[in-house]
């Protein structure tokens, strides 16, 4: 498979087109160890060697990021009143293409994992393939052994209806907190939950989807890569 220089560039997160035309015309692009000047040359993504600058690029079909979402910032690609997740990306992480894999409510923080796969964002999102995404929720009443069981049972709510989710307490971060775990991602799922127990959620984050488990290194706002074996790990 060939790509054109520049396509390949703009897709490894290098600049826009207009700069890589740029950076290509200056003489700071070297493909196998030669410079060119020709910004539509045809190269293979996956066997050729890109130098930009002295610094190789390691190809990357798809990007799997995980970011630790602070409160005060959309789960979406653009918003015109308030900054999203992709706006909190450094340089390095962004590129055309991202979006979130399954939204965060915009006081809700912690696990978020942003891709340009759609394929793989489906497969962990859909119900089918039982990937449990986990919560810690500081509410305004404790967790009662009733509240449990309504959760374990599954709660309908009007003309919805949640699937049967964990409920538990435990000590996080120096207090105890309530932990649940869902399969599913509908609107306001965990809160509304807690509603019809008659009880309210204070806060909430969220510290693991299926295998992978927030990387609590991550200071509010930060993203890194993930590791192909942490992406094998959300199915897991």
């Amino acid at each position: 498979m060939t790509e054109r220089l520049d396509k390949f560039l703009v897709s490894q997160g290098i600049g826009s087109r207009k700069e890589v035309t740029r950076l290509v015309r200056r003489g700071s692009v070297m493909v196998d160890g030669k410079p060119t000047s020709t910004a539509d040359c045809k190269i293979d993504p996956e066997n050729s060697k890109v130098t930009v600058e002295g610094k190789e690029i390691v190809y990357r079909r798809f990007l799997y990021i995980m970011m630790n979402k602070p409160a005060g910032v959309l789960s979406a690609t653009e918003d015109r009143k308030s900054r999203t997740v992709l706006d909190l990306l450094p340089p390095p992480l962004s590129r055309r293409g991202l979006f979130p894999a399954g939204r965060l409510d915009k006081d809700t923080t912690g696990l978020l994992i942003l891709t340009d796969d759609g394929e793989f964002a489906h497969r962990m999102l859909s119900p089918k393939s039982h990937v449990y995404k986990r919560y810690a929720a500081s509410t305004q009443n404790p967790v009662t052994a009733a509240d449990v069981e309504v959760f374990k049972n599954g709660i309908r709510q009007g003309d919805i209806t949640f699937a049967p989710a964990r409920l538990w307490e435990e000590e996080y971060q120096g207090r105890k907190m309530a932990f649940v775990e869902i399969r599913e991602g509908k609107y306001h799922q965990v809160k509304r939950m807690f509603e019809a127990c008659d009880n309210r959620v204070v806060s909430l984050k969220r510290l693991k989807i299926g295998g992978l488990s927030l990387d609590e290194t991550l200071q509010e706002g930060e993203a890194r890569l993930l590791e192909q074996s942490e992406i094998a790990s959300i199915f897991q």
